[in-house]
């Protein structure tokens, strides 16, 4: 602030400075003068100037300082009072910016409210004719042609399933409930829904969990279940997915292992990016990129540490970490 102070007033300082030097020459030029008067006096003007630019810097820059530490956009409260024509003027400017930021972010947020209403209405209103093929594709006697009805039926309700999370994400802080979730009940529930699905790939699922009860939000982690299951069968044939959980470190730990094409290890690093597919099969048209994004924004907020092994063409693992009892703390005052 210092250097800025002497910036501002550099004008000002070799307006001094040349004047005092002028005055030194007069002095020095100027023989009825007697020069050691002229540097007495020069020098109790330098000595006077020196402390009013110490009590000005202090006076001057108090305003600018109290705003440099200002840190809450809309809270004017912690701005000083001004004490000069230019501080009020900008004072004045600043309180009026505030308020048109304001009004923007109040019209903003009342936009963003309404459209996360009208697409969320969408979603469930969709969700009545999706119910009621389903009812249709079940009475279906070709099991070929079922199976191939299913499975389109299941990846359109996997992408409104995918968008009425996205929608609900950013403000799932009110929606979080945390309590003990039968684990056992909550994976076979995800598992049933993939049957016909797995059933046409010839993929099985083998579950070993050694511990059935966990503590997390049994909506939102249901969630996140469901998109990794998807993805290990979207990506398998006729193999089996691995589901365990276990203990390590006083934490829950789960995990989701299948025998697919896997990740290349390039690749690994981004695949939590929002619409991030994959480099080895690009021309994918069914990926959308969002699915990992989405759980790992779930995973966060949950506190649930979510890590991916993979070798290419072996298959991938994703293993989730539950946080501990007493982590939910901090959770709850979210």
């Amino acid at each position: 602030m210092i250097r800025l102070f002497l910036r501002e007033r550099l004008s000002w300082i070799l307006f001094f400075v040349i004047s005092q030097l002028l005055v030194l020459l007069i002095g020095y030029l100027d023989i009825g003068i007697h020069f050691n008067s002229v540097l007495y006096m020069v020098f109790i003007t330098s000595l006077f100037f020196s402390v009013f630019l110490v009590v000005r810097y202090h006076k001057e820059t108090r305003f600018y300082r109290a705003l440099k530490r200002h840190s809450q956009p809309f809270d004017l409260t912690t701005i000083p009072e001004a004490d000069s024509p230019f501080e009020e003027m900008t004072s004045e400017m600043i309180q009026k910016q505030n308020e048109v930021y304001k009004t923007q972010l109040d019209h903003l947020h009342t936009r963003v409210e309404r459209e996360k209403d009208d697409t969320l209405s969408w979603i469930h209103e969709v969700k009545t004719p999706l119910t009621t093929l389903q009812l249709i594709i079940e009475r279906v006697d070709n099991h070929a042609l079922k199976g191939q009805l299913m499975y389109e039926w299941l990846r359109v309700h996997l992408l409104l399933d995918q968008k009425l999370h996205q929608k609900r994400i950013p403000f799932m802080h009110n929606d979080l409930f945390i309590e003990k979730t039968d684990l056992e009940t909550l994976m076979f529930e995800e598992i049933k829904a993939l049957k016909l699905w797995c059933m046409q790939k010839g993929i099985g699922f083998d579950v070993n969990l050694h511990v059935t009860e966990v503590l997390t939000d049994a909506k939102w982690f249901g969630f996140i279940a469901r998109q990794l299951l998807s993805n290990a069968v979207k990506y398998s044939e006729a193999s089996d997915v691995m589901i365990e959980s276990f203990i390590e470190d006083e934490r829950c730990v789960l995990t989701i292992a299948d025998q697919g094409r896997g990740i290349d290890a390039k690749d690994v690093p981004r695949i939590f990016d929002q619409g991030f597919t994959n480099t080895i099969a690009h021309f994918d048209q069914t990926a959308t990129g969002m699915g990992l994004y989405l759980a790992k924004q779930v995973t966060d907020s949950l506190h649930i540490t979510i890590d991916v092994t993979s070798r290419l063409g072996e298959g991938t693992m994703f293993t989730l970490t539950f946080p501990k009892e007493n982590d939910f703390d901090e959770i709850a005052g979210m």
